[in-house]
């Protein structure tokens, strides 16, 4: 048994000290059943991402990303998401739509065309929303027609993916962005064609932990996506980079994306997706590791599998199953909220895309509750 320390992007009880011990020591909480009413979906909307925090008024805030259905999924997020609220009297949902938190602002803007990846947290009395964000100064994406990932605008936008962070006192705005993103490029390093996905851990003194994606643009070749760390005395930067090659590659731990991480009284924890499935032996499941500084990770296990077990009895297996976030309450990990979509699995196959909110509970009982 193990006790956990500051634990962050949960909700206001997230940015406090908190003791928490998983059932068993070593082991992720199983997945339980999983309300089909549940998460949170749009009508005419590509749904994804999904970062939840509890409000002081009781209730549960999502930060997502959507953009019009009629655009391709992919590449459509990268020149036409844009980042939402929703917000719930539960943490399983459904989530009802609120506003639009970040929009479009103009090309002139690092993150004017397109803002993504949200997560959601809380320093004191000021919400931090760490973001992708990107831009490009060609014309809209055609809309009804495919849209495929050599078009220029797709090729600018994907070459201009930031990370940055607008910040507010209350969850319903208003929210400042600011004129730069916090994580640039840099020629020569893992991470000099593009920064995303941030997964940050803001400390109690203010000071970050940000893991974040990160690819490699050299002598006309791209390279792997990889994973890699930053840090920061103050959440609005500047950041500096940890080392010089990334924590998660092909090459060391193994190919992941989509981390979330958390700070514990021993260091660190984080779930993340195996892309290939040679870590825990499944295709874009989930991998469970720890670390003491933040930099050697250790892998622990798996968190999840891309298996749903719904209310109304029946078990799918999810074509997708990404963009992990955990809702912490009483020191505890009790939903795992999830990008997915229908179809048998890769982004052209779906017709529809949301977000599932996972019930997690201790290793041992959603099991035996099946068996009931």
């Amino acid at each position: 048994m193990r006790g956990w320390g500051l634990v962050r992007r949960a909700g206001w009880m997230s940015v406090v000290w908190l003791s928490a011990v998983l059932a068993t020591a070593g082991e992720f909480p199983e997945m339980g059943v999983v309300p089909k009413a549940g998460g949170f979906q749009m009508e005419g909307y590509w749904v994804w991402c999904g970062s939840v925090i509890k409000g002081d008024d009781g209730r549960y805030h999502m930060f997502a990303s959507r953009w019009p259905k009629d655009i391709t999924f992919h590449p459509g997020w990268m020149t036409s998401s844009e980042i939402v609220r929703a917000v719930a009297d539960k943490p399983e949902g459904p989530y009802k739509f609120q506003e639009v938190v970040l929009p479009a602002r103009g090309a002139e803007y690092w993150d004017g065309r397109s803002t993504h990846n949200p997560s959601i947290t809380r320093h004191g009395d000021t919400y931090v929303l760490f973001y992708m964000g990107s831009t490009h100064p060609l014309s809209d994406p055609p809309r009804g027609e495919l849209f495929p990932l050599n078009d220029p605008r797709a090729i600018v936008a994907r070459a201009n993916k930031r990370v940055g962070v607008a910040t507010a006192k209350s969850l319903s705005g208003p929210w400042t962005r600011y004129d730069r993103p916090v994580l640039e490029t840099k020629p020569g390093t893992f991470y000099s064609f593009l920064t995303s996905n941030p997964a940050p851990v803001v400390h109690d003194d203010g000071s970050v932990y940000l893991m974040f994606k990160a690819r490699r643009y050299e002598g006309g070749v791209h390279g792997p996506m990889v994973l890699g760390a930053a840090r920061a005395k103050h959440y609005l930067g500047p950041y500096e980079v940890v080392g010089t090659e990334p924590l998660f590659s092909p090459q060391r731990m193994g190919e992941v994306e989509d981390p979330f991480v958390w700070k514990t009284a021993a260091g660190y924890e984080m779930v993340a997706k195996d892309m290939t499935g040679k870590i825990v032996g499944e295709k874009h499941a989930g991998i469970y590791a720890r670390s003491k500084d933040g930099v050697d990770w250790t892998l622990v296990g798996k968190a999840w599998s891309r298996d749903v077990r719904w209310d109304d009895g029946t078990t799918q297996q999810m074509g997708q199953l990404e963009r992990p976030c955990l809702l912490f309450e009483g020191g505890r990990p009790v939903f795992l909220f999830a990008a997915t979509g229908d179809g048998p699995g890769g982004f052209a196959n779906m017709t529809r895309s949301w977000n599932v909110a996972i019930p997690l509970v201790s290793p041992g009982t959603a099991t035996a509750a099946a068996v009931k």
